[in-house]
């Protein structure tokens, strides 16, 4: 196990962190009425884990103008969503659901099996909060990585993940050694970032992070960390996004015009059946 002397590390200065509030499998480590206004388009961010998952996982539940990226750490699961698509995903695989106008979509774990990942939620801009639904499905041999880095969203030293964006973001899942030291510097225009840990401890500045999120000051510097013990994170940095966040339930637009759109959209959705396939499945 490294000492504390070796994991001595200067950094970007840490503004708020959390362990957030836990509820049975998943525990809430970001909402929008909270971190979200702090590191936006990054409004929302579960980290959901269990032994073994029992009964249905992920039941049938609308979005609109936002994104959301799952991550799967370990087990697998079942998805549908009411573009028509379905399949399986396994260990290591990412959901990407650009909601945009409205959509519905569900997933159920493979039961007796431990499950773990991240669910994140991203504010999308204007001209994509009302765009028609997209969703993409990619198993883990089409993330690309380097080295202990996987590049979920936007691109790193060279590797660019499959999922375009619009929005300048960066979003990547780290695994470091005990005692390793890893360093993200964020793209020039990138102004917010943070990072969350589910394993080991992380030494940034003087403080310890274990099992929780921190949120940097804004700006563009590097962040320095050294792992204590064997460290998963994920850390993601972007540019600030200007827009209001105007939430309902299980949308997030960028004022109250677009949300009532796409709250009728939803509605309208339910009675379709494509929804009515997904509470049946």
């Amino acid at each position: 196990m490294a000492t504390a002397a070796k994991l001595a590390v200067q950094s970007r200065p840490i503004a708020y962190r959390t362990s957030g509030n836990r509820h049975g499998p998943i525990t809430r480590l970001m909402s929008p009425g909270d971190l979200g206004e702090m590191v936006k388009p990054f409004i929302f961010l579960d980290l959901f884990e269990a032994d073994t998952f029992q009964g249905r996982g992920f039941a049938p539940h609308p979005h609109s103008g936002i994104a959301t990226v799952t991550l799967f750490l370990d087990g697998s699961m079942t998805y549908a969503d009411s573009t028509g698509k379905r399949g399986a995903l396994h260990a290591g695989a990412v959901e990407w659901m650009q909601a945009g106008s409205g959509v519905w979509h569900a997933g159920d774990p493979a039961p007796g099996q431990a499950m773990r990942g991240y669910q994140l939620w991203l504010a999308l801009p204007p001209e994509l909060e009302l765009a028609e639904p997209q969703s993409i499905y990619l198993e883990p041999d089409r993330i690309e990585s380097v080295g202990n880095v996987r590049v979920i969203l936007g691109s790193y030293e060279g590797r660019t993940s499959p999922l375009k964006l619009l929005v300048p973001l960066t979003y990547l899942h780290v695994k470091l050694d005990d005692g390793e030291r890893w360093s993200y510097q964020p793209a020039a225009d990138h102004d917010v970032a943070w990072l969350a840990l589910n394993s080991g401890r992380l030494h940034i500045g003087d403080t310890v992070l274990e099992r929780e999120i921190a949120v940097f000051v804004e700006g563009n510097a590097a962040i320095e960390m050294v792992a204590q013990g064997a460290v998963e994170l994920i850390v993601a940095s972007a540019a600030k996004h200007p827009y209001p966040l105007v939430s309902g339930y299980y949308s997030v637009h960028t004022n109250a015009a677009a949300l009532a759109q796409g709250e009728r959209t939803i509605a309208a959705l339910e009675r379709t059946p494509a929804v009515a396939a997904l509470r049946s499945a």
